[in-house]
This record gives C-alpha cells, structure tokens and sequence, in this order.
C-alpha cells in the first residue's frame, strides 16, 4: 500500500481577502494548531502552512479527516460557524494530487505573482515548525528534501526565479505608477516583515529618494535603515509621517486593522493620499477610502504586471513543470521502495538466522581463526543470496507487481513466523 498523502487548502484562487483573514496563522498558531492536529486526528507527516495567500494542511493517513481539520482551524480561530466557509476550501484526498499540489505550491506556480520567491521560504519555515513539533516522519521528511532539492534545480536550469517579480516588486511597481505625476513623492513604509523589507530594498535599488521607515520594534529599522540608507520615523511620529507621505505601505502584522478611518480621518487630507495594504488579516479599514482624497489598494489589487522578467518565468513554467515530473516520479519510486523495506529487512533476517543457526553446530570444532573465516564467507553468501529477490522486489515496485512478490517470498520464507519469533 502506498502512503495515502492528503492536503486541505484555502487560497485566492477560491477564497477571498475577506474570508483568507480570517483563517490565516502567524507563526504561533501554527505552531500551536499543529499540535491540536497531533492531539486530535490519527494522521503522520503534517505540515501546517500558513501565508497571505493560503492557509493550508497537509497529513498522511488512511482517513480523510478534512472536515475534522476544517471545524479545528474554525475553534483555533474562534470561527463558531466555519461549515459555512466549507466552499472555500479545496479539498485533495488522491495521495499523488496532494504531492503535485505541494510541490507547485512550493515551487511558486500557484503563487498569486508567479515564481515568488517568498513562497519556498514559507514552506521551509512550515517544515521546521513540523519538525519541532515532532509531527514529520521519514515519508515528510523525503518529500521536502526532494522539493527543496527539486527547487534549486529549478533555479540553476530555468528562468523561473529571474528577475524580481514578486509582491513586494509588483507594489513597487503599483508605487511608480501612482506617483508617475508627483515631483519627488514621500513614501512611507509601516512594517518590517519579510515583505516590508523585500518591499524596502526594492525601493532602494528604484529612482525614489524620499522614503522613511518605521516599526514597532525600532532596533529592526535602524538595521534596515542603514543597509538601504533610509531614514527612521519613531512609531510613536508615525501620524505626523503619514500627514507628509503621498503613499503609505503598510504590512503591520495584527488581528485588527492598524490605520482606522478615525486615524487617517485626523490627518486633513489635502491631495491624494495612497495606501497600499500588503497584511492578511488587512492592517488598513477599507473604509479609509470614504474619506476625500484616500485610496486604499489591499493585496489582492496588486495586478501581476507583464514584465519582462514576469514574462520570462511564464515561459519556463513547462521546464518547470518537467523538472517536478521528474522529481515526483523519482519520489514515488523511492516511497513504493519504503512500503517493501519491511519484507525485505524480515528476508534478511531469516536468512540471517538460517546462518547463525548453521554457524552454531560447527563452532566448537572450530579455531578462533576459522570461525572468523567462516563468518566472513557465510556472509558473502549471504549478501549474493538477497541481492537479486531485494533487487527484483524494488523493480517490481515500479511495476506496480509488489504486492505479489512479497506474497511469495513471505510464504516460501514463512517470514510472518521468522518475524513473529524474533520479537519474542
């Protein structure tokens, strides 16, 4: 039997912002939902994802606990009546679906801006929250090297991860055409996560000059201020920063919208003032834009612009596509092997005993020095013996034909009763 590899998504391409916030994880709840998955399902290899595109479950087992893990992720988010966002969800239950779907997702094809790069990051950040947690096993444990191995292929034989077009480069790209008009426009970036950073030293390398940084943490932008020669405002400064700045980018992470109507409703707008949202949960009230001369645009706004590197990943995505092909075939070989390791490590075993058992009626004939010579050859033999049935079972896995192989050689060893005896 194959591993029955499973996986519960909720992303943009089925569910919008507005129900994406609600269900998104920060680190933390992800940590702490992984162990509520361990506590609550009989699954293995489980792996908790959670970014501002999807929020996603993936678990080995013979069950399909999809509605379970849809009713938990509603309790962990105190969502009383979840069934009613069931639609949103995608669920994956064929082993080999679930496989592609993980592979496409780390690579960056299901991305929201093809290829982002931020994506494979994320699903590393996952793993090891699933190897804290003592929730991955040798099959999560394969997959992930082999998705990470297949991704760096990626990157030496395709244009896929050319250029930068991620998020952060397309709000870049949303910033210059906003500003196209305005004399040396200020820009303000709120939030210094991964993607407010990205989001920064993209602005570093573009034309703009009057760009200020702020954060909670004011250690965080003082580091990044000085690699991307930016000036700091104090949070506690930030509303007389936002009455100067023509655009504000925020990606403040909270439960609750950071920039209120009240808030920017204070600032007595004169001109245009943009608001470009990067946060699930979103971190500026959309009803901002009821005030004259307020724009907001969210995430889902950020169009994937046809750039030339844009363009160039659009056209690697077959090579990509063959790339994992490749990978998931090589993957799948090795875990139709893992199904046969049982039966053949209880062939080498009996063929083990049978040697041991020979080895003991002669033993007292013997010197120390023939013994040791005995022993050398006996298993020689040995190892000659179970190379062809260990090879003929590993072809036949990728035949499709194990399963009567190993019905063979159990009954011709009788390996149910060898494997019996040596556990008692």
């Amino acid at each position: 039997m194959l591993q029955n590899f499973r996986a519960v998504s909720l992303s943009y391409k089925k569910a919008p912002l507005d129900i994406r916030e609600l269900i998104a994880l920060d680190e933390g709840s992800c940590r702490q939902f992984l162990q509520t998955l361990k506590d609550f399902i009989q699954a293995t290899d489980i792996l908790v994802l959670s970014t501002c595109n999807r929020t996603e479950v993936y678990y080995t087992s013979d069950d399909d606990y999809s509605h379970e893990i849809v009713k938990l992720l509603g309790i962990s988010k105190g969502i009383a009546n979840i069934s009613q966002y069931l639609d949103y969800f995608t669920i994956v239950n064929e082993h080999r679906d679930a496989v592609q779907h993980l592979f496409n997702v780390a690579m960056g094809l299901d991305a929201q801006v093809v290829g982002d790069m931020q994506i494979s990051n994320q699903v590393k950040q996952a793993y090891q929250w699933s190897v804290d947690s003592d929730a991955a096993g040798p099959f999560l444990h394969r997959l992930l090297h082999t998705i990470f191995f297949t991704n760096k292929r990626v990157v030496q034989e395709t244009s896929f991860r050319d250029g930068a077009a991620s998020t952060s480069y397309a709000a870049l790209e949303l910033v210059e055409s906003l500003t196209s008009e305005i004399l040396n426009p200020s820009i303000l970036v709120v939030g210094l996560g991964e993607i407010g950073a990205d989001v920064c030293r993209h602005l570093k390398d573009s034309d703009f000059q009057n760009v200020k940084i702020s954060n909670r943490t004011q250690a965080k932008a003082l580091l990044l201020a000085e690699e991307c020669n930016m000036e700091v405002v104090p949070f506690e400064e930030l509303v007389e920063a936002m009455k100067a700045a023509d655009v504000i980018i925020s990606s403040v992470a909270r439960d609750e919208p950071f920039f209120t109507k009240e808030m920017v409703s204070r600032l007595n707008v004169l001109t245009y003032k943009f608001f470009i949202d990067l946060s699930v949960p979103r971190s500026v009230e959309p009803e901002i834009e009821q005030i004259p001369g307020v724009l907001v645009y969210n995430i889902d706004a950020i169009q994937n612009k046809a750039s030339a590197a844009l363009q160039r990943r659009i056209e690697s995505i077959p090579h990509v596509k063959q790339i994992i092909s490749e990978s998931i075939d090589s993957f799948e070989d090795w875990t139709k092997e893992m199904n046969v390791s049982p039966t053949i490590q209880k062939l080498k075993n009996a063929l083990e005993s049978i040697r041991q058992e020979e080895m003991a009626r002669y033993m007292k004939k013997l010197s120390t020095s023939e013994a040791k010579h005995i022993d050398e050859i006996t298993k020689s033999m040995m190892q000659k013996i179970i190379k062809l049935p260990v090879l003929q079972l590993k072809a036949a896995c990728k035949r499709g034909e194990a399963e009567t192989l190993i019905d063979v050689l159990t009954d011709l060893f009788d390996l149910e009763k060898q494997s019996s005896e040596a556990q008692h």
